[in-house]
């Protein structure tokens, strides 16, 4: 994945004659397999599993109280052992520092672009004024990027006229009035999510409050941000990625070396003792279902959107794009010396195994998973019901069979209010919407799953399903989106706005 391509981006018409019959004949008839995107092969030797340590990426440093300043830059970074790999990192780094921030105490990053392409922040579950929820045609430019890019402009995207903000540096305000939470902040620029992010522009956000600090959960350095992603390497360190006319991968790329901190299949040393991992997945296209072996279990603590009011335990943990999990394990049941392997079950060969923890001794644990974690708010009445339909139709992939349309909102619901929100799909598609938190009340008209359990604001809408959502509009005014977090699908236009009014 050298230097961006400049030929024009595949056509919505031609990529649906590119993927033809055969793309969505697997999805017809293999769709209910668990997987979600085509395997891309790296061309460079695979590194030996459970030999890299564990990273843990550096802590933002505000520049004074409540404000940070971040450049997105290329770097060379050592991903492969013995190569290095170009990385366009927030910080330069891959991925980008972790932010630790409290409910209550805003803040203000202002994000500056030295790359070579435009880009647009969104904080992934942050309840956010719109001019700052990273809507994808709100972009951060670089200095000299193309000529007549800089001030408000209306461009061509070869379906309408579309309304284009542009910035040198852009302040994100985040006012942080939610619960304590482990976000994520990634790219989101329109028609080159999948690609940028690929690059590395992600890392992870964690709002803290003070609920969560009376409870006694591990915590310091038995506490761990996991992001989770996968990618595919060229034959020199290179990140590999496809040419943006091959309409094999349009389902979405999934890559055969599994990452987590940005290291390939790491180890992280740990007492017997409880830790805290707080898991993203942050993979373009692929699921997750994540297993301890030889045995173990996952006590839930927390969704997408912070606490859950009690503990749930899980044997396995599916996980998609864009989804977190707030879990707890209890590396105490182990014998000291045992090697314990987070896998992912949907996958053989390589991208079987996750990542690798090795208990290397007994340890004082002042920790506790205690029955009552929070007290969330009551579940709201619903003022109306709406469908969304996630499908690919004759033009692109769709919602309510429109492909992408900037500024032409596909709801208005109230501010204050909340609503059912009824999703359905062909295909594996990971929903996620900006502002709106919600709570997952049925699938195929039958119970949520354990998993699905707290409030959320991305969910795995499987082929064929019927997912119903009760979205809670609280926060601001504006337009915002819902998408397919299926970073292919997104840059294919499945994406709609709606409008809080």
């Amino acid at each position: 994945m050298s230097a961006p391509s400049r030929r024009p981006f595949l056509g919505r018409r031609a990529f649906l004659g590119v993927l033809g019959g055969a793309g969505l004949a697997a999805a017809g008839c293999g769709a209910l397999a668990e997987t979600s995107g085509q395997l891309l092969a790296s061309r460079l030797p695979l590194p030996r599993p459970f030999t890299v340590p564990l990273p843990v990426p550096d802590a933002a440093r505000p520049v004074r109280p409540g404000r940070y300043e971040v450049t997105q830059r290329v770097a060379r970074v050592e991903i492969v052992p013995g190569t290095t790999t170009e990385v366009w990192g927030y910080g330069g780094t891959f991925p980008g520092p972790t932010f630790d921030l409290r409910r209550g105490e805003p803040v203000t990053v202002a994000v500056r672009n030295e790359l070579p392409v435009p880009t647009s922040t969104h904080l992934h579950g942050g309840v956010n004024p719109p001019d700052s929820d990273g809507y994808p045609t709100d972009l951060v430019v670089p200095a000299g990027y193309g000529t007549g890019h800089h001030g408000n402009a209306a461009e061509h995207d070869g379906h309408q006229h579309v309304e284009r903000r542009h910035h040198l540096v852009k302040d994100y305000h985040y006012p942080l009035d939610q619960a304590a939470a482990t976000l994520w902040y990634h790219d989101h620029r329109m028609d080159h999510t999948a690609p940028q992010v690929w690059r590395g522009l992600a890392g992870m956000a964690l709002v803290r409050d003070a609920e969560e600090d009376a409870l006694p959960l591990p915590r310091g350095e038995r506490e761990l941000p996991l992001m989770i992603c996968d990618r595919a390497f060229d034959e020199d360190g290179s990140f590999r990625y496809p040419d943006r006319h091959d309409g094999d991968y349009m389902e979405g790329v999934e890559g055969d070396v599994i990452l987590v901190n940005g290291a390939p299949w790491p180890v992280a040393e740990v007492t017997a003792t409880r830790y805290r991992l707080r898991l993203l997945n942050a993979s373009n296209a692929r699921r997750y279902r994540l297993q301890l072996t030889p045995g173990g279990r996952f006590i839930q603590i927390g969704s997408d959107a912070g606490l859950l009011a009690a503990p749930v335990a899980h044997d396995t943990i599916p996980i998609a794009p864009g989804e977190r999990y707030d879990v707890v394990v209890d590396f105490s049941a182990y014998p000291v010396g045992s090697t314990v392997t987070l896998i992912n079950t949907l996958a053989d060969g390589p991208a079987r195994n996750v990542m690798r923890f090795l208990v290397t001794r007994r340890a004082v644990d002042d920790s506790a998973v205690p029955q009552r974690l929070s007290r969330p708010e009551g579940r709201p009445s619903a003022v109306t019901t709406r469908t969304f339909d996630f499908r690919r139709t004759e033009n692109a992939w769709t919602i309510n069979g429109h492909p992408y349309r900037p500024g032409v909102p596909l709801a208005r619901p109230r501010l204050d209010t909340a609503e059912i929100w009824r999703l359905t799909s062909d295909f594996h598609h990971p929903v996620h919407v900006h502002l709106a938190h919600f709570q997952v009340l049925a699938r195929n008209g039958r119970p949520p799953a354990a998993t699905d359990a707290g409030w959320k604001d991305t969910v795995d809408v499987r082929p064929y399903e019927v997912v119903d959502v009760l979205a809670r509009f609280h926060g601001y005014r504006g337009r915002y989106m819902l998408h397919c977090h299926n970073l292919e699908h997104e840059d294919m236009a499945m994406m709609a706005d709606f409008e809080v009014t």
